[in-house]
């Protein structure tokens, strides 16, 4: 059994927030190889550290791509190194966000004694980062819970999935629809249509950094609208009816509200 974990990082990641990401990696209870795309021109300091961590052996991989193509084409670069090399799990988590040190541990045990499981994520605490901000996510748990709670919004914490090597043989890589669209909506999409089974277990793996701008960095309205799209495409593509789309043409007008009114509405519906 061979495990890895998958992280892209970019321009304005922190080398102190990097460095914190990766000690909760190296103290793991059981271990997993860690894959890192850099996705375009990061910091010097930055990129010197992850060079030096590459050569004390303490990152598996390390490849960068000068310019900046996004996180689907990052992560499906990772995933296919892993493919390649005959990963049998891939962990995924953001360069910023801190993970719980038994998280791999109970995600493999989990798997191991589900083998029908393609995917599982976990419960996930947001903290502030300069926010008087802090809060439990939970999701729903067995695969009927998530395929229903789909019809609202994604059923699993991206930065907390564990994805067998089962379930991109089942629904491939993530859709490479350049920076704007929902990478994991779509990929959730393409897993339930392509018969994978879903999981959470009741733990919290990752501790999320919700920094100041995270409420303001929704309001773009391009980036709301192709949110809408994907969300109209799950919809229709799953059958999800009548609710499904007034639920997506809701959420659309809470995102282009105002930011204080916005982040109200977040924390009642998260």
């Amino acid at each position: 059994m061979k495990s890895c974990v998958i992280m892209s990082v970019y321009k304005n990641d922190k080398l102190e927030y990097v460095r914190e990401a990766l000690n909760s990696l190296y103290n793991q209870k059981l271990k997993a190889d860690i894959f890192i795309k850099i996705d375009g021109e990061i910091d010097k300091e930055l990129e010197e550290f992850l060079v030096s961590e590459k050569e004390k052996g303490k990152i598996k991989y390390l490849d960068r791509r000068k310019e900046n193509r996004g996180l689907a084409y990052s992560l499906n670069e990772l995933i296919e190194k892993g493919l390649e090399l005959n990963y049998n799990y891939f962990f995924r988590m953001d360069a910023d966000d801190i993970n719980n040190l038994d998280r791999f541990k109970k995600q493999i045990e989990f798997m191991e004694k589900n083998k029908n499981i393609d995917v599982c994520g976990t419960y996930i605490k947001e903290i502030g980062d300069g926010l008087d901000y802090e809060k439990l996510v939970k999701y729903p748990l067995n695969h009927d819970e998530m395929f229903d709670f789909f019809k609202k919004r994604v059923p699993l914490a991206h930065v907390s999935v564990c994805f067998r090597d089962s379930y991109f043989k089942k629904a491939g890589l993530y859709p490479e629809n350049g920076h704007i669209s929902n990478e994991d909506t779509l990929m959730w999409l393409k897993g339930f249509q392509s018969g994978c089974h879903f999981a959470n277990i009741p733990y919290i793996g990752v501790n999320v950094r919700v920094n100041k701008d995270f409420f303001n960095r929704r309001r773009g309205i391009k980036k709301v609208w192709y949110d809408l799209k994907n969300r109209i495409e799950v919809v229709r593509t799953l059958e999800y009816g009548l609710f499904g789309y007034i639920y997506s043409i809701g959420m659309f007008f809470i995102n282009i509200l105002p930011p204080s009114v916005k982040k109200l509405a977040y924390k009642t519906l998260r």
